[in-house]
C-alpha cells in the first residue's frame, strides 16, 4: 500500500517512481505532463499508436487492454508503482490479479469494477453508500425494456451497462423511440450491453461534476478534498461544455460534499474521484462516477492554480504525497484561482491527420488558450480539442470558451474544412 511520501526518484534512473497508463487518451496526456514535471516515469498502453499520452510518456505499448496476457506482459516487464486505468475497456481480473500480487491499482480494483458497471455501481450508491438517486430498472430483452421504460414513465434514459462518454445511450421521449434506444446500446456501447439500465429523467437545473480527491495528509491519515463543483452540459450523452463554479446554492454545494464523501468513502483507495450529480434548487441526486480525473474537469486546468489541475491531484494522491486545503463547514475544500470554462473541439467528419486553422484569431482573444490533443484519427463525435477560458465572472468565460471553439476549424486528409457551427444546441451565442 502506498503511504505518505517525502521524497521523490528520477525518472529513467534506479530510483525512479513509475506510473503505467492503461489508457491514453486526452485525460492521461495530462497526468503523464504533470508526472514528467515532478520527474516519475510514465509507461502508456492503448489499443492504437501514437495515442495522446504515449507523446509525452518514455515509454508506450500497443495492445488490446481486454487480453489479460496482454498487460501482464507489460506489468512484469515495467513493475510500475501505481498502475492507473484511464478508460474502460480494460480486463477488470486482470486488475484484481495484479492488486493480489502487490501492485497498486488506482483507486483499487474493486473500486473501478464496480464504477465501469452500471448496476455495479447504482446498488452501490443505493445499498452501501445510502445516497439519493432517480429511479431505475434493468432489462435484458426488448420486451423487458418496454415494460421498464413504461415503469419508470416518460420521458426516461437507457443507457448501456459498461459504456461511457455518451456510447450506447438513448434518451426516450415515448414507446416509439426503444427500438431506436435499444438498438443504440446494442451497436454503440464501448463496453457490454447485455442488460440496459432505463432511469428516471431529473429536470435539473444544472449537471455538475464533484472532482473529489481521496488523499494522505501532512499526517498521513487519508483525508478528502472538494474542489468547488464543476458545472456541465452533454450533447447527445457527451460532455460539451464544462465551467467552475458551478451556479449551485450553499445548501446544495453542501450536499454535493456530503453526497460525494459517502460515495468516496466506499468506494475507497487514493485518488481523484469525477462524482456526477444532478441539482435541482437545494436538491442533488448523484448519478454517476468516473474512479479517476473526468473529462468535465479539464476546466481545472485553468481555473485552479499550477500544478493543482485535477490531473495534478490525481497524481500527488497516487503518489502518497500531501495536498493542501481548508477546512470549511466540515468539509476539506480545495480553493479556486479563478472562474473558468471549456468548450470541447469536436470532428464532424472520418479521415487521419486532423489540421486546424483560424488560429490567428482564436488565438488572439485575452484570458483563453487552445489545447489540441494530437489524436491522429478523427471521426464524427471525437473530442480533438478544448478551449479554456477564464474571467472573474463564470458566465463571460463560458461564452468565451465558446466563442474560441467556434472560430476553430478542421479537416482530415480526406475530407473538406468545417466549422463547430454544426453543432448549436445548448449554446449561449
Amino acid at each position: 500500500m502506498i503511504k505518505l511520501r517525502d521524497e521523490l526518484g528520477t525518472a529513467t534512473t534506479d530510483s525512479a517512481q513509475k506510473i503505467l497508463l492503461l489508457g491514453s487518451g486526452e485525460l492521461g496526456k495530462e497526468i503523464a505532463i504533470e508526472a514528467q514535471r515532478l520527474g516519475v516515469e510514465v509507461v502508456a498502453v492503448d489499443r492504437y499508436a501514437n495515442a495522446p499520452a504515449m507523446q509525452v510518456a518514455h515509454r508506450s505499448y500497443v495492445g488490446n487492454m481486454k487480453d489479460k496476457d496482454f498487460l501482464w506482459s507489460v506489468v512484469e516487464r515495467e513493475k510500475p508503482d501505481a498502475i492507473i486505468p484511464e478508460i474502460e475497456a480494460i480486463n477488470l481480473d486482470a486488475l484484481f490479479e495484479f492488486e493480489k500480487e502487490g501492485y497498486f491499482v488506482v483507486p483499487n480494483a474493486k473500486a473501478t469494477w464496480i464504477a465501469m458497471h452500471r448496476e455495479r455501481l447504482r446498488e452501490t450508491l443505493v445499498k452501501e453508500a445510502k445516497v439519493p438517486t432517480s429511479r431505475y430498472m434493468y432489462a435484458t430483452t426488448l420486451d423487458e425494456l418496454y415494460e421498464a421504460c413504461e415503469k419508470i414513465g416518460y420521458p426516461c434514459h437507457t443507457k448501456a451497462i459498461m459504456s461511457s462518454s455518451g456510447k450506447g445511450s438513448y434518451f426516450v421521449k415515448g414507446p416509439e423511440d426503444i427500438p431506436k434506444a435499444w438498438e443504440e446500446a446494442k451497436t454503440k456501447a464501448r463496453g457490454s450491453a447485455e442488460k440496459i439500465i432505463v432511469e428516471e429523467h431529473i429536470d435539473f437545473d444544472v449537471e455538475i461534476t464533484e472532482l473529489a480527491v481521496r488523499h494522505f495528509d501532512e499526517n498521513g491519515e487519508i483525508v478528502t478534498t472538494f474542489p468547488k463543483p464543476v458545472g456541465h452540459y452533454q450533447i447527445e450523452g457527451d460532455y460539451h461544455a464544462s465551467w467552475q463554479p458551478a451556479e449551485i446554492s450553499e445548501k446544495a454545494e453542501r450536499e454535493v460534499y456530503r453526497i460525494a464523501k459517502r460515495i468516496t468513502d466506499v468506494l475507497g483507495g487514493l485518488g481523484l474521484f469525477g462524482v456526477e450529480m444532478f441539482v435541482k434548487g437545494d436538491k442533488v441526486w448523484a448519478n454517476e462516477v468516473s474512479p479517476r480525473p473526468h473529462d468535465t474537469g479539464m476546466v481545472t486546468l485553468a481555473s485552479h492554480p499550477p500544478g493543482f489541475s485535477e490531473f495534478a491531484l490525481h497524481l500527488r494522491a497516487v503518489l502518497g504525497l500531501p495536498i493542501p486545503g481548508e477546512w470549511v463547514n466540515g468539509y476539506r475544500l480545495f480553493p479556486l484561482l479563478t472562474p473558468a470554462a471549456t468548450h470541447v473541439i469536436k470532428a464532424k467528419v472520418s479521415g487521419y491527420s486532423p489540421r486546424f486553422r483560424g488560429l490567428v484569431k482564436a488565438l488572439s482573444v485575452p484570458n483563453t488558450t487552445v489545447r489540441f490533443f494530437g489524436k491522429p484519427e478523427a471521426y464524427p463525435g471525437r473530442r480533438l480539442g478544448v478551449v479554456l477560458a477564464w474571467d472573474k465572472d463564470v458566465q463571460e468565460a463560458k461564452k468565451k470558451a465558446e466563442m474560441v471553439a467556434h472560430m476553430i476549424e478542421l479537416r482530415t486528409r480526406s475530407s473538406e474544412w468545417h466549422s463547430q457551427d454544426y453543432e448549436k444546441r445548448k449554446h449561449l451565442l
